[in-house]
């Protein structure tokens, strides 16, 4: 994941978050003689998936580039509770002012990657893939997508640009299943085309319209395999709407494709993080 957009994503995000926490200056990092240095140690307080390496860098390297990062733990990296991540040497008042910022990406991403894990493990052994959603933090939706992937899960689309995902309302406003997938294979031919249905017969019409991936809205165990059946591998299935952790597995056993979760970017519980001086 490392092209420029994802660079550049980082960089504009950290900015952001140091704009809002500074303003024009940190007042109380400013009562450390300036001369003075530190050596800090950042532990999670909590066993957690370890997601967001490359934003504390960043939000160091733009406070000051002399303070030295030397992490213990990669992306990816389930670690313990009161296990060291990382620490930073350098300049007191540049680590104090930085601190916050790089714990927030950290806890922030580590709590998403964390939550995800956990889905990615209700489903081990089987052929369902647990996809996110658009249901991100406003401005953080490539470090949220990155964190996903950290956490064993995938990404659905990236936004409203790289695929079609046709729900209720598009079908209503172009009049058809039909003539909504008719439309987007015109529109942009190389787009993956899916359709949101609420029932077995909307299931056919997008089968004969030709959908590539089609969302079963909220639908029963049952009807999930009877999807499943009918379909025979026409299109790729995927089921939404009221998936819990503990019905996780039973849906990945009616046979869709995909599992989409909102809550995986929604509903997260950061990671509890400590910075401690040496």
């Amino acid at each position: 994941m490392q092209t420029q957009q994802y660079k550049s994503d980082i960089y504009n995000a950290v900015k952001t978050a140091l704009a809002e926490d500074i303003g024009d200056g940190d007042i109380t990092a400013a009562l450390v003689e300036a001369e003075t240095k530190y050596k800090v140690h950042v532990v999670s307080r909590e066993p957690a998936v370890i997601c967001g390496v490359d934003w504390v860098n960043e939000t160091f390297a733009q406070i000051d580039s002399t303070v030295l990062i030397a992490w213990q733990v990669s992306d990816g990296e389930t670690v313990a509770k009161n296990q060291i991540l990382f620490s930073a040497e350098g300049s007191a008042r540049s680590i104090l002012t930085a601190e916050r910022t790089a714990l927030n990406f950290l806890q922030l991403l580590s709590g998403t990657a964390t939550t995800c894990k956990m889905y990615a493990n209700a489903v081990a052994g089987s052929n369902t893939k647990i996809l996110d959603t658009r249901k991100t933090v406003p401005g953080m939706r490539t470090a949220q997508k990155y964190a996903v992937s950290c956490g064993g899960c995938f990404n659905h689309r990236i936004g409203l640009y790289d695929a079609y995902l046709i729900k209720e309302n598009h079908i209503a406003a172009c009049g058809s299943i039909s003539k909504a997938v008719q439309k987007a294979r015109e529109h942009c031919a190389e787009k993956p085309v899916e359709i949101e249905v609420e029932s077995l017969e909307e299931l056919e019409q997008a089968l004969v319209a030709g959908a590539d991936i089609i969302m079963l809205d909220n639908f029963s165990l049952e009807n999930m395999r009877k999807a499943v059946s009918i379909s025979k591998g026409r299109a790729k299935l995927e089921a939404s709407g009221n998936v819990t952790l503990n019905r996780i597995n039973d849906i990945a056993n009616t046979g869709v494709d995909y599992i989409s979760i909102g809550a995986l970017t929604k509903h997260v519980n950061a990671i509890d993080l400590s910075m401690r001086f040496v």
